[in-house]
């Protein structure tokens, strides 16, 4: 199940959650943003609790879509400990979205390291 979250709740829910957070900046105008719902679906169920699917609209959160600096939507990234792991944007299909989600499932190891693997249009936060 896909959690919705606001400016209000993005700090209990993201930046102080103990699970890793995958989130998904959308927009209902953004066609491409309800095509990959399927996908990150299946991504969280895979990923067997290791990691907490969010996701915030963009239009109705402006504060949160400035402050990380959302050039296009949909926009995902993986926060861990309140830290951007990962940012994913300008994907070109469901292929380069499948790919990222599977480097990021596969860059965990057992104990829930993360071992950064940049997949093609995959940004990090520095």
């Amino acid at each position: 199940m896909v959690l919705s979250v606001n400016e209000r709740t993005f700090t209990p829910e993201v930046l102080e959650s103990p699970t890793p957070v995958l989130v998904h900046f959308w927009a209902p105008w953004c066609g491409l943003c309800r095509l990959i719902n399927p996908q990150l679906t299946r991504f969280q169920a895979e990923s067997a609790g290791k990691f907490k699917l969010v996701d915030i609209n963009a239009d109705q959160n402006f504060k949160l879509a400035n402050t990380y600096r959302l050039k296009t939507l949909p926009t995902l990234m993986l926060f861990e400990s309140g830290q951007i792991l990962y940012r994913f944007e300008h994907f070109r299909g469901r292929d380069d979205l499948d790919t990222a989600l599977e480097m990021i499932l596969q860059s965990y190891t057992e104990s829930n390291n993360y071992q950064f693997m940049e997949p093609l249009g995959c940004h990090t936060n520095s």
